[in-house]
């Protein structure tokens, strides 16, 4: 199932326009696509948001987690799997998540192209 291509700068932008709410409803839709890519039942975006309100340190977990997925997807889609999860963690950690979300989109935006 494809995703929706979303414009990397618009994702960050809305991120610090609505003071983080978009970037909340972007983490689930992003990792609700990526269940539905790789078709697979054990990620729970739902629960995933809600263990990054409640405990922020989950937030990082999130991160490493995309970045491996991002990389089967990309794998899925004929494209060099690029497993960037250590580079997500690490900007996360250092205040950088909205640069590890513009490159999560990219990512995600190749991945559909291919479809």
């Amino acid at each position: 199932m494809k995703g929706i291509e979303r414009n990397p700068i618009v994702v960050v932008l809305l991120t610090l326009v609505t003071c983080g709410i978009y970037g909340l409803y972007w983490m689930y839709v992003s990792r609700l696509e990526v269940k539905n890519y790789l078709e697979n039942t054990t990620i729970s975006p739902g629960v995933e948001l809600l263990l990054a309100v409640v405990c922020f340190p989950f937030v990082y977990i999130w991160y490493y987690k995309m970045g491996q997925d991002v990389a089967k997807m990309q794998e899925k889609a004929g494209l060099p799997g690029k497993d960037q999860s250590m580079l997500f963690l690490v900007l996360s950690f250092f205040g950088l998540g909205l640069v590890a979300n513009y490159i999560i989109q990219e990512n995600l935006n190749e991945v559909w192209k291919q479809q």
